[in-house]
């Protein structure tokens, strides 16, 4: 009752200049406070997803990234995939959103209650390789398996070795067809084999990302270019404004 407690005092006593009835008291306070235990829930479980940022769909330029199908991105936000147990691919270039886009549907997921983590794949196989070093695989597996979304950044950004490669294996087969995993890559798909330094293991581990699964592939500038290039520009219009002759600022 902790939302309760803090805002009582105020509505009893509004309620009692507008000669609220009891009934009416007592259903605004319990409705109140389910609201904000709600909230509270909502809240934690977003702190606890481990996202790098709060970014949401609302804030993405999807102006400057028309090859996404928006129609697409609204789908995923109804969280259908999440039921069915489909995996997401965001692929491209870095810069062009592949974070920002999965940070967001993770956050809508947070919001609808499903467990959620995000990890960079860097992280995640140091993590694994810290177990497997520990004797300790099988409950990190266990943990990072649990997730009914887990958002795997970057893969493709650095190489993994034979055991790291193998470890990632691991998990995407625990997960196979029994939760959602989001990832982010700059690599085509063709060469991931590139990525997990074996084309076996490549390919086992697209075979079972890709059985259930929507792939988006953005091709397009880089937001960070296009952010510099507005900061320089207004850095150059600032600066042409301060020297500007006396005469052209009459």
């Amino acid at each position: 009752m902790q939302h309760t407690l803090t805002t009582i005092d105020n509505y009893l006593e509004k309620a009692i200049h507008n000669k609220t009835n009891v009934v009416d008291i007592l259903d605004h306070i319990l409705t109140e406070e389910a609201l904000a235990k709600k909230t509270r829930a909502v809240e934690s479980q977003i702190q606890m997803s481990g996202f790098p940022f709060k970014k949401t769909l609302e804030t993405f330029d999807f102006s400057f990234q028309p090859s996404i199908d928006l129609e697409q991105i609204m789908e995923l936000a109804t969280m259908r995939y999440v039921e069915n147990k489909e995996n997401v691919v965001f692929l491209g270039t870095p810069g062009v959103g592949k974070t920002h886009l999965a940070v967001a549907l993770g956050m809508i997921a947070a919001q609808n209650r499903y467990s959620t983590y995000y990890i960079s794949c860097r992280n995640l196989i140091t993590a694994l390789n810290k177990a497997h070093f520990e004797n300790r695989l099988q409950e990190r597996l266990k943990n990072y398996a649990k997730y009914r979304v887990l958002i795997i950044d970057e893969i493709g950004y650095l190489p993994m070795d034979i055991q790291g490669a193998n470890l990632f294996f691991q998990l995407i087969t625990k997960r196979y067809e029994k939760n959602t995993t989001i990832f982010t890559s700059n690599k085509a798909f063709s060469n991931w084999n590139e990525v997990f330094s074996d084309i076996t293991i490549a390919s086992a581990i697209l075979d079972r990302i890709l059985h259930h699964c929507q792939v988006i592939s953005i091709k397009g500038d880089s937001y960070r270019l296009k952010e510099r290039k507005e900061i320089m520009k207004q850095k150059q219009n600032t600066f042409n404004t301060f020297f500007a002759e006396p005469a052209a600022l009459e």
